[in-house]
């Protein structure tokens, strides 16, 4: 099952306060990327973001975006926009650490 159009327009409407947020069509679904960085992807209808120490406390549960992935965390509340863009932050910030 790929993504919807709708959901993907959906989740870049929810993260319309962040700047610049993209999303690349990958194979059916979508790798979303914050400031450049692949921050996490659209799979099956899913917001899934990368792993990281920053994100962590979030406490989203770990999902496997596709056969042979490395798990991820699952986005369960992408209504709430405020914390969907705090998680897409903290995850950039905890991805982009020196």
């Amino acid at each position: 099952m790929a993504t919807s159009k709708e959901f993907k327009d959906f989740i870049l409407e929810q993260l319309a306060d962040l700047s610049p947020i993209t999303c690349k069509p990958m194979m059916g679904e979508y790798l979303l990327y914050y400031k450049g960085t692949l921050v996490g992807g659209l799979y099956d209808n899913r917001l899934l973001v990368k792993p990281n120490a920053n994100n962590i406390g979030f406490n989203m549960p770990l999902e496997t975006p596709y056969e042979g992935a490395k798990q991820m965390y699952m986005v369960e509340d992408v209504d709430d926009s405020e914390k969907l863009c705090n998680i897409i932050k903290s995850t950039y910030e905890g991805l982009n650490k020196k």
